[in-house]
Order: structure tokens, then C-alpha cells, then sequence
């Protein structure tokens, strides 16, 4: 466990920027904004999805920014989604940072009785970068730790 002892006041903007970045990505996400998480990341970011948890290979990786208009344009299949963010640790390292954080993300699909909802458990592994006093997005590996799908209890 990290002490702070004393913490500086950059390193503290540092670690809420990095906070805010982590949950503007699940806003974006909720609000169908698809342009705005795209600018979370580096041009040349890399972003790898593994739907069969860590330790395999990924299902697919991208590697620029704009690579993210089909990923992120695929939440649209959904009526209404909701990330829940979890703990999150970070390390600093100048204008560089690792994270691992947590996320739990309501899917809900369908009408009336046919209503779904998909909760996906979700860990992400990130690599995050200082450009010009903002962070972004370097490296994020999203992993699938589990999900399951059952009836809506709202129709």
C-alpha cells in the first residue's frame, strides 16, 4: 500500500487527473459520447480487448485513435448502459503512469418482456501519458474478468 506522507501538489493534480480520465472514459461511454472518448487517448494509442481474461490472447487490438470509432460505436446496440468505476490504483512516474482499476458495466438491450441486462465485471490495465499538462490514454487493455446475461426487472 502507497504511503503520502507528503504528497505535492502536482502529484496530486496528477493523480485526480488521472481519476477524472479513468471516469470521463465511462461517461463517454453512458452518454453515447464516441468523439469525446476518443479524445481520452494518444493519436497512436493501442487499446486490446481480452474477452477470455487475462493470460490469453487478446480478441482484438487497436492501435490509433481513430481505430476506436467501431468500438466505441458498438455500444449503440444497447438502449441504455451504465460503467460503475471501482478502485483504482496508479503509479507515477513523471510525465508517465500505470493503472489498474475496476469497472462494473450494466448493458441493457431489448423491449418489454424480451428486456436484458449484460454485467460485465471488468479490469483494465492502463498506460497513461502526460502531453502538454493533460492526461491520456497511452496503452489500455480491457479485460473481461466475467459477465453474465439474465431478464431485465425493468420492461
Amino acid at each position: 500500500m502507497a504511503r503520502h506522507d507528503e504528497l505535492n501538489s502536482i502529484e496530486a493534480a496528477d493523480r485526480l487527473a488521472i481519476r477524472e480520465l479513468f471516469d470521463a472514459y465511462a461517461h463517454c461511454a453512458d452518454t453515447r459520447d464516441a468523439a469525446g472518448q476518443k479524445a481520452l487517448f494518444l493519436e497512436d494509442c493501442t487499446f486490446a480487448v481480452y474477452m477470455s481474461g487475462e493470460g490469453t490472447d487478446p480478441t482484438y487490438v487497436i492501435n490509433s485513435r481513430e481505430g476506436l470509432t467501431p468500438v466505441f460505436a458498438d455500444l449503440n446496440q444497447y438502449s441504455h448502459t451504465m460503467h460503475l468505476n471501482g478502485q483504482s490504483t496508479v503509479v507515477l512516474d513523471g510525465d508517465r503512469a500505470t493503472g489498474d482499476s475496476y469497472a462494473i458495466a450494466h448493458h441493457l438491450s431489448g423491449e418489454g418482456v424480451d428486456r436484458t441486462v449484460m454485467v460485465a465485471y471488468l479490469r483494465y490495465l492502463d498506460t497513461y501519458a502526460k502531453v502538454d499538462g493533460a492526461w491520456f490514454f497511452a496503452e489500455r487493455r480491457l479485460i473481461l474478468e466475467w459477465s453474465e446475461t439474465r431478464p431485465s426487472l425493468v420492461s
